[in-house]
């Protein structure tokens, strides 16, 4: 449970600060969609070199990484991550 609130708390922030005009990161960039995309390509890249490719197509993260594009990037803030994820299972 600990893992979803962790999520959940990562996703509503990272969609409130896209849409909110003080949504700027430490280095002064303000968070676009247009960013997002950009940091979690590094990020997900991160994740392949640690698992290794076969090991990242083997699990289920580009399902996770699509229903976490699928909550921020929606217009309208969507409730809870664990209802849409729980349809997924």
């Amino acid at each position: 449970m600990e893992d979803a609130a962790t999520a959940e708390i990562s996703r509503a922030q990272i969609w409130q600060w896209i849409r909110h005009p003080r949504g700027i990161l430490e280095d002064g960039r303000k968070l676009t969609l247009e960013l997002y995309r950009r940091i979690r390509d590094e990020e997900v890249g991160k994740i392949k070199e640690e698992f290794g490719q076969t090991a990242f197509q083997g699990e289920r993260f580009e399902e996770a990484i699509a229903l976490f594009d699928e909550l921020v990037m929606h217009d309208d803030f969507i409730d809870f991550l664990t209802i849409p994820s729980y349809e997924k299972l």
